[in-house]
């Protein structure tokens, strides 16, 4: 390997970090990332594969848990969320189990937010659950709720904030205070706002969770996840991954890399349109209420703005009729994409109820406000004008 460019990132604004941070040159001096598409790597002797595989010697010796691109990704990505180490995975949900699987035991109790993504209440529910985990549900914003729920075997918090797809927001620092003084960890899902518009360690989370697929790539290419914390913490998830092997491709790896080179400036236009259009929206008189934590009139404005740079590009809303409108105004809408995917330069638009929450109950969906006439939209990078014109046409079907 040859010239490094991961020198004192401390002293570097974030915009250089998402660009610079990571890099490891070989001796070929490439200037772009270099892309590892191999399954193994060649020892020197007996000696060194001994060394590398007992961990004694640094060095890469099988993708499935050592890979350069994919190390690459995990330090740049560290240094974005001012965390000491990241591990990869192969998606948002791999990270997740990862994570239970290598912090929580049977009999241990975790307390997760109501409002997160509906995949994420399936897992716990139905799979972690059959380890003897027991799990339980409780308002994002409501502190006492979580304070009612500790049990003297409760390991973990779990939050989503914002949360999907209610925009809902959950004091970060607060949590933390409660979630240590009871011995536990704090995990928060990042994705809707990425490290560019907020740092959750920073305001005391011990564990953060990505689904790189989302804004991470940010033109809906490929599938990853990740989880950034301490080393100790870090340490009992790569081993997981060694073992289990839900692992991240040196492929994927080396799109991210290019996703969080131009993450900030994207970033930034989602957060702009997706503030726009949810003011546009909220003086429409066919649309009933919007939820966006930038408009002043979102229950949890003030505490965004104490937490976030910006509000993210996520938003959703009540249109005034049943799931007969909702669907006859999605299928109207022909700029927008009809897809569960968000993050992606390309606006989408989906019908939570019976997509991305279609897995939990009437009741648990009731619960965390997922009605039948809710809508969500992931605003995407597209002139502003031309997404209201859009939506202007499908509320003329209401």
């Amino acid at each position: 390997m040859s010239k490094s460019n991961n020198k004192k990132p401390s002293i570097l604004n974030q915009q250089t970090l998402a660009i610079r941070s990571g890099i490891d040159r070989t001796e070929m001096g490439e200037h772009s990332e270099a892309l590892f598409m191999t399954s193994s790597f060649i020892f020197d002797s007996c000696h060194d594969a001994s060394e590398k595989f007992s961990g004694e010697k640094s060095g890469s010796v099988y993708s499935r848990y050592t890979n350069p691109t994919v190390r690459n990704f995990e330090l740049r990505l560290a240094s974005l969320e001012n965390a000491e180490d990241c591990i990869a995975t192969s998606s948002g949900m791999a990270a997740i189990l990862s994570l239970c699987m290598s912090h929580l035991r049977q009999g241990d109790h975790l307390i997760c937010s109501a409002d997160v993504f509906g995949s994420t209440i399936n897992l716990f529910n139905n799979f972690i659950s059959k380890f003897g985990i027991d799990v339980s549900y409780v308002s994002l914003t409501k502190i006492e709720e979580w304070k009612r729920e500790i049990k003297p075997n409760t390991k973990l918090f779990f939050i989503e904030t914002p949360s999907n797809p209610l925009n809902e927001v959950g004091d970060i620092s607060l949590l933390s205070k409660l979630a240590h003084k009871n011995n536990c960890l704090l995990v928060v899902d990042n994705c809707f706002c990425t490290p560019v518009l907020q740092q959750p360690i920073k305001l005391g989370a011990d564990i953060v969770m990505h689904s790189a697929t989302k804004y991470l790539d940010g033109q809906g290419r490929c599938l990853g996840g990740a989880l950034l914390g301490s080393k100790v913490l870090i340490d009992p998830i790569r081993n997981f991954i060694r073992a289990a092997g839900p692992t991240l491709s040196p492929f994927n790896a080396w799109i991210f890399l290019k996703g969080l080179e131009t993450l900030d400036l994207r970033m930034r236009v989602h957060s702009e349109n997706a503030l726009n259009l949810a003011k546009w929206l909220e003086k429409k008189d066919k649309i009933e209420k919007v939820f966006y934590s930038g408009l002043s009139s979102h229950k949890d404005h003030e505490l965004a703005v104490k937490q976030q740079k910006q509000f993210g590009g996520v938003l959703s809303f009540y249109l005034k009729g049943d799931k007969v409108d909702a669907w006859r105004f999605i299928d109207a809408t022909k700029l927008m994409s009809l897809t569960a995917n968000l993050g992606d330069a390309k606006t989408t638009i989906i019908h939570p109820a019976t997509t991305t929450h279609s897995r939990l109950s009437s009741f648990e969906r009731e619960k965390c406000g997922i009605s039948d006439n809710l809508i969500r939209i992931a605003v995407g990078l597209e002139h502003i004008d031309d997404l209201k014109a859009d939506l202007e046409l499908a509320l003329a079907t209401i």
